[in-house]
């Protein structure tokens, strides 16, 4: 399944699609079209879902028969005690405790590349220059990918990391203001690809740190977890690299 849980991610979508699309002083029906922008990359994601699904069906998942059984519990009357234990401790303090476990070791190694320099020039940098030959086949940059990467424990630390990488701060940058936002991106080359390839990015790259772990804990299988990690970013990765193709044979 390619099509995430993306409550994490659409903050992204909405705050970039906000300041390059609604933001390109059209005089009319700026928010609509905004809006629309966010459904299509949406609706994309959804559709790769779908090719995805009839691939796999043909080639790994063939001849595998798929069962479906859905049976209801007998109705019994809700105890209220029951339900407030079993949804602390089965369900809130168990995710929580898996998003502690990952967010607690990449937020100090994020601390220790943003703090850490040789000759003025952060780890961080180091890492964001590594990967910038990469990154402009997918019409980024190294920072982006970097964010990218450094954000697997959860997909909304995405902004704050690209933030302080690009104002070269010690921690993560959390900024309310959208205008404030867009005006750190452009000044650092953003463009309206790379705004659309983010958008595209944002929602058809790997899931969550917490998400695999669930996977891996749900189907027992260290490949389908790997798969579940490489496909959709494989799936981003080519979809970007057509955007950015077609954005330069056209420009």
């Amino acid at each position: 399944m390619l099509l995430y849980l993306v409550t994490g991610r659409f903050p992204i979508l909405i705050t970039i699609s906000s300041i390059f699309i609604g933001g390109l002083g059209l005089t009319f029906g700026n928010s609509l079209i905004s809006t629309f922008i966010v459904l299509f990359i949406v609706l994309l994601g959804i559709f790769m879902t779908f090719i995805i699904s009839n691939l796999l069906s043909k080639t790994v998942l063939k001849g595998q028969p798929s069962h479906f059984a859905l049976e209801l519990p007998p109705y019994r009357k809700p105890q209220l005690g029951k339900i407030i234990v079993r949804s602390i401790f089965d369900r809130t303090l168990f995710v929580l405790g898996r998003a502690v476990s990952v967010a607690a070791p990449t937020g100090i190694v994020i601390w220790l590349l943003a703090n850490i320099g040789v000759n003025g020039t952060s780890l961080l940098e180091f890492v964001a220059n590594f990967f910038t030959p990469f990154a402009r086949l997918i019409g980024f940059d190294g920072y982006i990918l970097t964010a990218f990467i450094l954000a697997l424990p959860a997909n909304e630390i995405f902004l704050p990391l690209l933030l302080m990488s690009y104002l070269k701060a010690g921690t993560l940058v959390n900024l309310n203001n959208v205008g404030q936002i867009g005006e750190i991106l452009i000044k650092n080359g953003w463009n309206i690809l790379t705004a659309i390839n983010v958008m595209i990015f944002t929602l058809l790259h790997y899931p969550c740190a917490t998400t695999l772990l669930t996977i891996k804990k749900e189907t027992g299988s260290a490949k389908w977890t790997l798969l579940s990690f490489v496909l959709p970013t494989v799936c981003g990765i080519i979809v970007c690299m057509t955007t950015t193709l077609i954005y330069n044979i056209l420009n």
